[in-house]
């Protein structure tokens, strides 16, 4: 079984989510990018509570992928502090996650 992870980031906006998404696939850190419009995030930054529209990213990678996926969001995202979240994948297809692997090496 691969070890993969679903990793979520929250962007601005459509332009930047699939930006960053197409750097991640072409450079094989993520095997798959969904990118969900509309969004709504309530949070409390720098002591000011904030109510925004964003667009939400679930990125598909492999677990020994995610520091070099981690390091290439946080250079790539428009955000000083980028949510990256990373959730593991208990169970799944195993075809999808044999094309996950080769997506990502």
């Amino acid at each position: 079984m691969v070890d993969a992870q679903l990793v979520l980031t929250t962007l601005p906006n459509a332009d930047a989510a699939a930006g960053l998404a197409r750097a991640l696939v072409e450079e094989k850190l993520a095997a798959c990018c969904n990118i969900i419009p509309a969004v709504r995030s309530i949070y409390r930054w720098q002591d000011k509570l904030h109510d925004d529209n964003e667009v939400l990213m679930i990125i598909k990678t492999r677990s020994e992928q995610m520091e070099r996926l981690k390091n290439r969001i946080l250079e790539l995202h428009p955000y000083a502090v980028p949510e990256i979240l990373a959730l593991p994948v208990e169970s799944g297809y195993s075809g999808y996650l044999e094309w996950l692997a080769q997506s990502t090496v």
